[in-house]
């Protein structure tokens, strides 16, 4: 991304207002043995975020002290699989973790509704954040989050771990030393088999569960089992459907790739080919950002499996000499007249675990590999590509702006109302 097109998508952060976040001092059961050791609290407790716990927890230099979840059910599942459960404080709201000041750092893995408005809290509690991506809920908040990183000296990594591979950096550098040539198109797959989720009537919430805490944000909707844990990403409310779950990763590393940030075009066309149910975002998605020399395409399927393809999710860059792929069985690259290439294996997340806790023990926020600088733009394209496709046109982007030009409807939906009570913290 160009530097003034950062420094534009920073400086048009709006502004949100100050909920309150007064809440008694949490107590945790103990403190930690040695001033070297992070002291991490995990916030939310579904797959992600039990998947946070067991990798954060292995590092010796590290102690999960508090597990945040409103379902009291998860928060004990995930706490009884830890080495030292009886240490760890189990918490319903997510204010009483960041009222403690003993804490360092923490993990956010909840609904994506909820990402920044526990970041933005988060760094004004003086807490380093490792948010899951997406890493906001629309675009207004994926600038508010970068400029409020910037501006705190905090580490902010979001989860997109495909940035901590030393293959995919390599990668990369070859692309920039021109091993394919010049590459004028990268095209981010995202192929996969979802199932249906049916149709769920509305019912009371689970027995113990906080559920207005978890809408927060969102509007008051009666519960049901669709809206609840994991099949929130298909609810606009509360998710921002697979591009952002899944094929942010092949998002961003194409964009990485080819050196890109903010477009000057998105086409999109999407919809339901496969799913009749509760669904609302998209099954099958096709989206095309515009850039000067090059495209950058994104094709989704939910209803094909890897071995259609022979790979799974990956991105291709296609240039003049060959080409060359990112995909989970790592990377290589293909030149005419030569046999495959392989540079080796795709990430770790254990390893983007590792970059962030160094990060934080150095007061280092310029050593993440995915700072929150570039995660927010792969978060925006993902959200442009989203409202190109719901308002049904092309978006002509002013990408110094970061704003759609001659568009109303498609720049409200770069933001959303807040439920009262749950508004954005203010950034200065």
């Amino acid at each position: 991304m160009r530097t003034s097109s950062r420094r534009a998508f920073l400086a048009t952060a709006g502004r949100g207002v100050v909920a309150g976040l007064t809440l008694p001092a949490l107590s945790v059961a103990a403190q930690s043995s040695a001033t070297e050791r992070v002291r991490h609290a995990i916030i939310g407790a579904g797959n992600q975020g039990k998947r946070h716990a067991q990798a954060f927890s292995t590092f010796p230099d590290c102690e999960i002290v508090a597990l945040c979840d409103v379902d009291p059910e998860r928060r004990k599942l995930v706490a009884g699989k830890l080495p030292n459960p009886d240490r760890i404080a189990l918490v319903e709201d997510f204010r009483r973790v960041l009222d403690d000041k003993s804490i360092e750092s923490v993990s956010i893995a909840t609904p994506d509704h909820w990402h920044t408005p526990v970041a933005l809290a988060a760094i004004q509690a003086g807490k380093h954040v490792y948010v899951e991506k997406p890493c906001a809920h629309n675009i207004n908040e994926a600038r508010l989050l970068a400029k409020a990183a910037a501006a705190s000296g905090r580490c902010v990594q979001q989860g997109t771990q495909g940035r901590s591979s030393e293959s995919i950096k390599q990668a990369v550098a070859l692309l920039r030393e021109g091993v394919i040539g010049r590459v004028r198109l990268a095209k981010a797959i995202n192929h996969q088999f979802r199932e249906p989720i049916g149709r769920e009537p509305e019912t009371s919430p689970p027995e113990g569960v906080n559920y207005d805490l978890w809408l927060g944000p969102a509007p008051l909707h009666p519960f049901t089992k669709n809206r609840w844990h994991y099949n929130w990403h298909w609810f606009w409310d509360y998710g921002c459907g697979d591009i952002a779950n899944d094929g942010i990763h092949q998002v961003d590393q194409a964009r990485w790739g080819l050196g890109v940030g903010l477009p000057n075009a998105v086409s999109a066309s999407g919809g339901q080919l496969f799913y009749d149910d509760d669904h609302q975002t998209p099954d099958t998605q096709v989206i095309t950002f515009e850039y000067d020399h090059c495209y950058l395409m994104y094709e989704m399927r939910l209803w094909t499996d890897y071995p259609m393809e022979g790979h799974d999710n990956g991105v291709v860059f296609y240039g003049d000499k060959g080409k060359l792929e990112i995909g989970r069985g790592g990377c290589d690259v293909f030149l005419k007249g030569e046999e495959k290439r392989h540079i080796g294996p795709y990430a770790s997340i254990e390893d983007h675990f590792r970059n962030f806790l160094d990060c934080v023990k150095a007061g280092n926020p310029a050593g993440l590999n995915g700072g929150i600088a570039e995660g927010a733009v792969s978060t925006t394209l993902c959200h442009l590509g989203n409202i190109a496709t719901r308002v049904g046109r092309k978006l002509t982007i002013d990408p110094e702006k970061g704003e759609c030009m001659d568009d109303g409807e498609a720049n409200r939906l770069f933001t959303r109302e807040y439920r009262q009570g749950y508004e954005l913290p203010k950034i200065g």
